[in-house]
């Protein structure tokens, strides 16, 4: 029976996603960001899971991958055209939320041109998860971004654009030129060659995780003190970082 707990788990992951879904066309950014937190805390539990059980296999593996495609693939990319058409809408009408341009009567179908490219976080997710299959190399770090992180810095924009009332902040969130740079260098940053660090440990000791130490208090310092802005300064901070390291490692050797 043990050996059906992790799949279970990532089903969660998985229907988390399709609801997520859901919400994301419907305009909801708020509970399509609370159904991906979940399914991303699942998603960090079922190989948890299954390394504690002593399950891991192929099965579990692919499963993964395919709640990871909807979850952290499909919605981010949903996320993103909505958003551009909010941004569209915040920028044009002066309207500031989705439900006052549904009032309105809107027909937002005839609003879309480019915000079309939101999708390229889609494709590239995937190309990214069955990179991540095959590549032997990520079993202790990762290649490139991971698409939870991708996931939650283009969530995090639409829940900035809600509860932020500092206008040079919205002004730069809601500038298409910022939503496309964004989508590109996020879709580019997924399947690059970069090396990033796990927060996985092997041990605790400080000298031999510094970087993590460093990160896991900045984040928190961060989350304390900006809230929602602070998620895409953390994964920012997370490939900055990651740089910083690679480079102390390569003058190192």
């Amino acid at each position: 029976m043990k050996k059906y707990i992790p799949n279970i788990i990532t089903l969660g992951n998985l229907l988390c996603g399709t609801i997520a879904t859901i919400t994301a066309v419907n305009g909801d950014f708020y509970a399509t960001a609370i159904l991906v937190g979940i399914g991303i805390t699942f998603d960090f539990f079922d190989g948890f899971m299954a390394r504690l059980l002593q399950v891991q296999g192929e099965l579990g593996k692919e499963l993964d991958s395919l709640a990871d495609m909807v979850t952290s693939g499909v919605v981010p990319g949903i996320v993103m055209v909505q958003f551009m058409l909010h941004s569209k809408l915040y920028n044009q009408l002066g309207v500031s939320s989705w439900d006052s341009a549904l009032d309105i009567g809107l027909n937002l179908d005839k609003w879309l041109s480019y915000e079309i490219i939101g999708l390229l976080l889609t494709l590239f997710a995937g190309y990214r998860l069955a990179k991540f299959n095959i590549d032997e190399r990520q079993s202790d770090s990762f290649i490139g971004v991971p698409t939870p992180a991708m996931n939650l810095f283009v969530l995090s924009l639409p829940l900035i654009a809600e509860y932020t009332s500092n206008p040079l902040i919205l002004d730069i969130i809601h500038n298409k030129y910022f939503l496309i740079v964004t989508t590109i260098v996020l879709s580019v940053l997924m399947v690059s060659e970069l090396p990033l660090f796990s927060l996985k440990f092997k041990t605790y000791a400080f000298k031999d995780n510094v970087v993590k130490y460093v990160f896991l208090l900045a984040s928190l310092v961060l989350l304390f003190t900006l809230k929602f802005v602070a998620i895409p300064l953390v994964i920012i901070l997370y490939i900055v970082l990651s740089v910083f390291k690679n480079l102390k490692s390569t003058k190192t050797v």
